[in-house]
């Protein structure tokens, strides 16, 4: 993906304009003044609520500050993310939710390769977990897992998979030929997990299906979860678990006046076209579901109807100086893309010695002194 955006990024008339934030440095309704069509790829970067009881206690978080702060995002460095045991809970029947399982099951050696930030790898290697919870109200036909990050659960040095809650059908019985391959495949996967040796695994994962969390109980932090059978069943109970992080979804972040809808979440949109030379794309658009192959179709058929739009429209003079003339007026220290790729490379070269792909400049502070240095370079 980085190798991607170098090239698109270099292109003719491509411009990166690095540290820029909307409704801080420019609004969007500025954005719209100067250029002819603005697209939002903003994804979908708020975490959906549960809406139970003890949802706020120390030890339950939501998973998009604890993915940032894993991830070296400079807006989550300072979380305060306490991973207490011996038993976690994840939140969800997604890949965030798979996601969150392998950060926080792999060993340090499993992770050496990796780029996880140091900051979190001392966190989470020293958490003494015997147990991950992985907690879903709906069954194993209607997780939303895909297979490649399912299977890996499966290899993990340390981990015993064990499904509880739901028998494992031979076949999903969905009529829609594609999905039902999808589907068989995860449920194949599910039922293999059997065969993987408890022998020398010293964390068992809990993969929980038709369990509805219904409260977080605790004094001073988070000591446990109840549950629910779900499907109007009348079975309750309760969970050991000292940290939870909720994986349930996610919806878009407003920009200024654009409206987002209450159900979905994404932004107000037919086919991508929020208003005449505004449109969304990805989970912006379309909500918080697939990678990044399963939304670029979505994105091609967005960019023709840009494209459309403009062949209509008369071009807007002097786009490149307003803008730069405005950030300019709010002092705004943009980065462009050359410092970008210094940057890069330098994060680059800090992780060779290490054997990994890169080591992050995880805070605003040490992000900002790095651009500053590739800036001036």
């Amino acid at each position: 993906m980085a190798r991607q955006f170098e090239r698109l990024a270099q292109k003719p008339g491509v411009r990166f304009l690095g540290n820029v934030e909307i409704g801080r440095d420019v609004s969007l309704a500025e954005l719209r003044q100067i250029y002819d069509a603005v697209i939002l790829a903003t994804g979908a970067a708020q975490d959906r609520k549960l809406g139970i009881a003890g949802e706020d206690l120390q030890g339950v978080y939501r998973s998009w500050p604890v993915v940032g702060w894993y991830n070296g995002h400079p807006d989550y460095h300072e979380l305060n993310f306490q991973l207490r045991g011996p038993a976690v809970a994840v939140i969800g029947n997604g890949n965030v939710a798979i996601d969150l399982v392998r950060v926080l099951a792999k060993t340090a050696a499993e992770m050496k390769a990796s780029d996880l930030c140091e900051h979190a790898a001392s966190v989470i290697h020293a958490a003494p977990l015997t147990d991950i919870y992985m907690i879903g109200r709906r069954g194993p036909v209607e997780a939303n897992f895909t297979s490649v990050e399912l299977a890996e659960l499966a290899h993990l040095a340390q981990v015993k998979p064990v499904v509880e809650g739901a028998e494992i059908p031979a076949v999903s019985g969905i009529g829609d030929a594609a999905l039902a391959r999808i589907k068989d495949k995860n449920l194949e996967i599910l039922r293999g997990f059997a065969e993987v040796p408890a022998a020398g695994k010293t964390i068992i994962l809990h993969l929980l299906f038709n369990a509805t969390p219904i409260a977080f109980e605790g004094g001073a932090g988070l000591e446990r979860i109840v549950l629910q059978e779900s499907g109007g069943g009348v079975r309750r109970w309760r969970i050991p678990v000292q940290t939870a992080i909720t994986a349930i979804g996610y919806r878009g972040v407003t920009l200024g006046d654009t409206p987002v809808d209450l159900q979905s979440g994404v932004f107000v949109n037919d086919g991508g076209e929020i208003a005449p030379g505004l449109y969304a794309v990805g989970w912006a658009k379309r909500g918080p579901s697939g990678v990044i192959a399963t939304n670029r179709p979505d994105s091609l058929a967005v960019a023709e109807k840009v494209a459309a739009f403009l062949r209509q429209q008369p071009a807007k003079a002097e786009v490149q100086q307003r803008m730069d003339a405005l950030l300019a007026e709010r002092k705004t220290e943009v980065y462009n893309f050359a410092a970008w790729l210094r940057l890069n490379a330098r994060e680059i070269a800090a992780g060779v010695s290490q054997g990994r792909p890169r080591v992050k400049a995880a805070s605003w502070q040490a992000l900002k002194r790095a651009y500053g240095k590739a800036a001036s370079a």
